[in-house]
């Protein structure tokens, strides 16, 4: 532990953000799970609901330094071609 009285409160801080960025990954793979469900199911209007839904939450994860701009690409692009491939 440390006894400096700045980083415990880094400590502090460094647990806080840990947490932020874990539920940031963890509602981004939950909604995948959704949107996945969507499609196969069939109902379009639920897919386009979920697909929006997940890229504002990749969006917002990825402005906020949860993910790396480049997995928040490729979730995205994972999630069009799932939604492609539903419409036809």
């Amino acid at each position: 532990m440390p006894n400096i009285r700045q980083q415990e409160k880094r400590v502090r801080t460094a647990q806080r953000e840990r947490a932020e960025n874990l539920r940031f990954r963890s509602t981004v793979k939950t909604l995948t799970k959704r949107l996945q469900a969507a499609v196969d199911e069939g109902d379009a209007a639920k897919v386009a609901d979920e697909h929006r839904a997940l890229v504002r939450m990749v969006d917002k994860a990825a402005s906020k330094g949860a993910l790396h701009a480049n997995t928040a690409a490729r979730k995205k692009a994972q999630a069009a071609r799932l939604v492609s491939g539903s419409s036809s």
